[in-house]
């Protein structure tokens, strides 16, 4: 049996492959199984795809945080644009049972400390406290 240390892609084809033979029915040895890291990788898959979708809603917030508290009045495109990127992103990792993993209000205040200092060289405008709007709405807005 390849180890999944040696091997990963070959121990994961073959892992895989008994996983489907055993759910047609076919008898599979167990032994031949990796059912603790299976389950371990499994757990991993999911952790990882909530830690993207957290970054991806900060990175958008951050965006529009940084465009809102621009002092210059000419528009930010690019802040635009890259908030929207990370809201789609977002929205194509996400699943409904991430909800009550994501705390909103922590992830506004992570990208309110990614404000930076200054602001094409002038501080930044004051910018609201609380985060201004829900997980569903964030992850359906086209237009911040």
């Amino acid at each position: 049996m390849t180890d999944y240390a040696t091997d990963i892609l070959v121990w994961s084809e073959r892992q895989g492959a008994l996983l489907r033979r055993r759910a047609t029915g076919e008898l599979v040895n167990d032994r031949d199984l990796d059912s603790p890291t299976i389950a371990d990788d499994i757990k991993r898959v999911g952790r990882t795809q909530l830690t993207m979708v957290r970054s991806h809603i900060t990175q958008a917030l951050a965006h529009d945080l940084k465009a809102a508290a621009r002092p210059s009045p000419q528009p930010t495109p690019g802040s635009h644009a890259e908030a929207i990127r990370f809201r789609e992103e977002a929205g194509e990792a996400f699943a409904p049972s991430m909800c009550q993993h994501i705390d909103m209000a922590k992830l506004y205040a992570l990208a309110v400390r990614r404000l930076p200092a200054t602001i094409d060289g002038q501080p930044p405008l004051p910018i609201p406290m609380a985060c201004p709007m829900p997980l569903d709405e964030l992850l359906a807005a086209d237009d911040p």
